[in-house]
């Protein structure tokens, strides 16, 4: 929710700090105070565009700021990773409302600081504009989409949004409920359209593409017959060096062992007695003293290194005759040959070799047009096909269902709305199958059409409506879609929502607007007494002439909240335009009234 609106230089605003309430939240004034800078600054905040007319006389910029808290779940969305790609929010995390703000902003780099967001705008009188979230400088386009998934409005130039086919198919779907028929449809669609580019590529292959596919497929073949193994050609050339210094390997280790022990050579060319033969002699010599201590341990450390020698000498004696012959010489090295024909060509090593196999194999399936491949793939085009036509089906049944339900509810609330004979059908088409009627959404096309008045012809949405009756179709649509599908962790806001609506009429719409503010954040901008005594908190914009000091700033814009005495001044001011004890007491009469105990979101209409 929107915890706190900070302005500073905004048009008449030089200085205004804003805590909504968790429910509703009422902005009154006279007419012309300023009410709509809040709404500026809510849009500057939220990526629009920036117009250096709206700072301040005399200021050099102007600057907004939002700060928003997120509810424990939406934080720990963050690190969850628990994603579904179904809904109508993050197309690409599969989250909606704040926990598709949180992984928006993570992936600007930006995370939530005790579970709250920092939204924030300057823009100077030069022209330019920076967008700051959390800290950090980031495009406004980033501003746009989280603050898209945290605050709707629904004032005049802001519900043309729901006009776009998109945006009526994802208020469907929030309603509907179906985020698992959509994952399965999107599962589908994805695996459908991932084989469509892969045949398109294969049909699309040109000559070159074709050489390439020969290309790979020679060379696997002749990496193939060589048949390497990983570190083969290091193991060969360590043999061939052997067989090449057989005769100076045999030399110098027959040598080694008659030094070491003669008895492992040719007594005959033993020259003297061996290293083993003399220590055994020392040992024996040193065992023979009769007296213990510093002899005996001699003669143990003695007797270890003979061990330690024994060891040596057998490890030598096992590389004696083990050089191999002339003809494995030449096998050797042809075999060396043929490794690293390989090797500077695929290499640089043979592991090298083997990864570079593996891949053109891989690429090869792609770049292999053949007749039959292509027939193959498109056998499994049509196996998937079906599949993604069977999940649209059972996609479109849900919508279906749920179009219905929530036509004929809207309708039901406009009645409340002072819009008798209003009424809103939710259609949905299913397309051509001759046109191949699958996309990334379904098979569905889904129109929001609205009839303003009785006898009047039935139009699609934002071409039916004036700003006033659109903003209550919108309160009627959102107060259906809480009922249905509980609190939308949202804000919303309402802007000329109370036009052309007064006595009856008007209470019904604050206890509808306060209905909504069960489930979800309300703000809204109201001139009717009716509406704004249903808030849980009302603020008051005022004009104010300038000090006599800054004569040359202009009008002045404020903004107070309003409790307890000076709030019923307000309504009274509101009902009557005066504050007499009549209208005062009427005020507190009204207080009083829209202080009733409202239904739970769900029970029906209000006022049941």
């Amino acid at each position: 929710m929107l915890e706190e609106l900070d302005i500073r230089n905004l048009g008449p605003i030089r200085e205004a700090t804003i805590a909504p309430a968790a429910g509703m939240t009422a902005i009154t004034g006279e007419t012309g105070a300023g009410k709509s800078m809040l709404l500026s600054a809510i849009r500057l905040v939220s990526g629009g565009a920036a117009e250096s007319s709206r700072v301040s006389a005399g200021a050099d910029e102007a600057w907004a700021q939002a700060i928003f808290a997120l509810s424990d779940d939406a934080v720990a969305s963050e690190h969850s990773g628990d994603t579904n790609d179904a809904g109508s929010g993050d197309a690409d995390s599969g989250f909606t409302g704040a926990a598709a703000a949180v992984a928006k902003a993570h992936d600007a780099g930006v995370d939530p600081e005790d579970g709250e967001l920092f939204l924030s705008r300057t823009v100077r009188a030069s022209g330019r504009s920076r967008a700051v979230l959390g800290g950090k400088s980031v495009p406004r386009s980033v501003l746009g989409a989280i603050a898209g998934e945290l605050v709707t409005i629904h004032g005049q130039t802001d519900q043309l949004k729901i006009a776009a086919a998109a945006r009526q198919r994802e208020f469907l779907d929030r309603v509907a409920g179906d985020e698992a028929e959509l994952a399965a449809y999107r599962k589908a669609w994805d695996a459908l359209a991932a084989m469509d580019e892969r045949l398109e590529r294969l049909r699309s292959q040109e000559s070159s593409a074709r050489q390439q596919a020969d290309y790979l497929r020679e060379s696997i073949d002749r990496i193939n017959r060589t048949d390497p193994q990983p570190g083969e050609d290091e193991e060969l050339k360590a043999r061939r060096e052997r067989i090449e210094n057989a005769a100076d390997i045999a030399q110098g280790v027959g040598s080694a062992l008659g030094a070491l022990d003669a008895s492992q050579v040719d007594v005959d060319a033993a020259d003297g007695a061996s290293a083993v033969e003399l220590i055994n002699h020392a040992v024996t010599s040193l065992r023979a003293i009769r007296v213990g201590g510093t002899f005996a341990e001699q003669a143990d450390r003695l007797e270890s290194i003979n061990a330690d020698l024994g060891d040596v000498v057998f490890a030598l004696s096992q590389e004696l005759g083990d050089e191999g012959s002339v003809e494995d010489l030449d096998q050797i090295n042809g075999r060396i040959h043929e490794l690293g024909d390989l090797t500077r060509r695929w290499g640089p090593t043979l592991a090298d070799v083997l990864a570079w196999r593996d891949k053109a194999a891989f690429d090869l399936e792609d770049l292999d047009a053949s007749p039959e491949k292509v027939a193959e793939l498109e056998s499994e085009r049509q196996t998937l096909y079906d599949a993604a036509l069977a999940a649209a089906d059972v996609l479109s049944d849900a919508r279906v269902a749920a179009a219905a339900d929530l036509g004929a509810r809207v309708t039901e609330e406009l009645g409340s709305l002072a819009m008798l004979g209003a009424s809103l059908e939710v259609r949905v088409t299913p397309r051509d199958k001759a046109d191949d009627p699958l996309g990334p959404y379904g098979r569905d096309d889904i129109a929001f059409l609205f009839t303003p008045f009785e006898g009047s012809p039935q139009l699609p949405m934002g071409k039916s409506a004036s700003g006033g009756e659109l903003s209550r179709l919108m309160l009627a649509l959102e107060l259906v879609a809480a009922d249905t599908r509980g609190g939308a962790d949202q804000t919303f806001i309402f802007d000329e929502v109370d036009a052309g609506v007064g006595g009856k009429a008007a209470v019904e719409l604050g206890k509808r607007l306060a209905r909504l503010a069960r489930s979800a954040q309300v703000i809204v901008v109201t001139h009717l007494a009716q509406v704004a005594s249903w808030a849980d908190a009302q603020f008051v914009v005022t004009k104010e002439p300038p000090d006599a000091d800054d004569d040359d700033l202009g009008v002045v814009t404020t903004i107070a909240e309003v409790n307890g005495e000076t709030r019923v001044h307000e309504i009274a001011r509101m009902l009557s335009g005066s504050e007499s004890e009549a209208s005062l007491d009427h005020a507190r009469e009204l207080l009083s009234d829209s202080r009733l105990t409202l239904p739970l979101a769900g029970a029906g209409a209000a006022g049941d």
